[in-house]
């Protein structure tokens, strides 16, 4: 149930909520979401994405999607990250989530303690805001749930490390097979790929 999470931080109609997907993955891009909801808007179902299963999330996606003012997703990929790290990638991919935003929201909740101006537009960093406000709680559904779709569409190009089951997250299985097949383009070079770090060939 959503009875705790609220519509509206700001009081502004045209607020977004924005966040990101993948940050502690091993490869893939992070995936970063920004989403308007109408004042309307309900949803029993709709929480933060991590406590919902993946059916939940799929079932999610396109109601969010129809139902919301305006939506914007947005991949970084590997290898910026390894250039101007993972924080500041998924802050990239938030600003350009909310470029696609029409129309330009009036304010911005940010799920976590770390964002930079976006524009002249006010913000809000909420910690824990995915399980505090819906608008969070959709983005962090659809930046979830693209970012799975990318991570299973490059598993078939790769089917050695089982992306479309673990979605590149350091799970033993994925460093398993880091270990004996190495890496590949999609994989996050300033990463610690393995525990002991082997050297890598490039």
């Amino acid at each position: 149930m959503n009875g705790k999470l609220l519509a509206n931080y700001s009081g502004n109609p045209l607020e977004c909520g924005t966040d990101e997907a993948g940050r502690g993955c091993l490869a893939g891009p992070v995936t970063a979401a920004a989403v308007i909801l109408p004042n309307h808007f309900k949803n029993t179902l709709l929480k933060d994405s991590k406590q919902l299963s993946a059916t939940h999330r799929f079932q999610l996606k396109p109601i969010i999607e129809d139902e919301s003012v305006s939506y914007g997703i947005s991949h970084i990929f590997q290898e910026e990250i390894d250039v101007i790290n993972v924080l500041n990638a998924s802050i990239l991919g938030m600003h350009k989530a909310i470029a696609q935003l029409n129309p330009t929201p009036g304010f911005i909740i940010v799920d976590g303690n770390r964002f930079k101006p976006y524009k002249n537009i006010n913000h809000q960093t909420i910690i824990k805001g995915d399980s505090k406000f819906l608008s969070i709680a959709a983005a962090s559904v659809l930046a979830k749930t693209y970012r799975d779709l990318y991570m299973e569409t490059i598993h078939e190009e790769f089917p050695m490390y089982n992306w479309k089951q673990n979605k590149g997250y350091p799970t033993k299985e994925h460093r398993e097979a880091i270990k004996k097949y190495g890496i590949t383009k999609y994989h996050r070079k300033s990463f610690r790929l393995l525990p002991e770090q082997l050297k890598f060939q490039f």
